[in-house]
């Protein structure tokens, strides 16, 4: 089965890509990043994030993705772009029949590393570990859709 983590933002959604195993091996496949350039108007970043995962999963054939569910405490005008390309993603998502699990960070910080307080280092950490990977998987937005995806793995039991 092949399980996509999705960490949602504006500038830079990170994508972590899995694949497991009925014997209960998994491994990483890639992880990357889709940009949209700063100066473009809101609707056509919108639009080029849509075009550009779609794309991805045109190649990639996910059965599974794993949002990230918002948290913001301070930055309102953060957490408004990030819902728009968290509406894009799942909409896009849905659009290609592909299941789709949400997680918060709480949950995804418990479930990678047993602390729902860990920090950036610490996820990545695990991430590595879990995945097998020689380095830490970066920029830190793949390593969170590395980290979605294992989430997805040990919720739906498939490793």
């Amino acid at each position: 089965m092949r399980i996509l983590g999705v960490d949602p933002g504006m500038t830079r959604t990170g994508l972590g890509l899995i694949e497991t195993t009925k014997s209960g091996n998994v491994q990483a496949i890639e992880w990357l990043t889709i940009e949209t350039p700063a100066g473009l108007p809101l609707p056509e970043r919108l639009s080029e994030l849509a075009a550009d995962l779609k794309q991805y999963l045109d190649e990639t054939k996910p059965d599974l993705a794993v949002v990230e569910k918002l948290f913001f405490a301070t930055n309102k005008r953060t957490a408004m772009d990030v819902s728009h390309a968290r509406g894009v993603i799942m909409a896009t998502l849905s659009s290609h029949g592909i299941d789709i699990l949400e997680a918060t960070p709480l949950q995804l910080k418990t479930a990678i590393t047993g602390d729902g307080r860990a920090d950036k280092k610490q996820m990545q950490s695990m991430v590595k570990r879990t995945l097998k990977l020689k380095e830490i998987p970066t920029p830190v937005d793949a390593a969170d859709g590395l980290a979605l995806a294992l989430y997805g793995a040990f919720t739906k039991k498939f490793f």
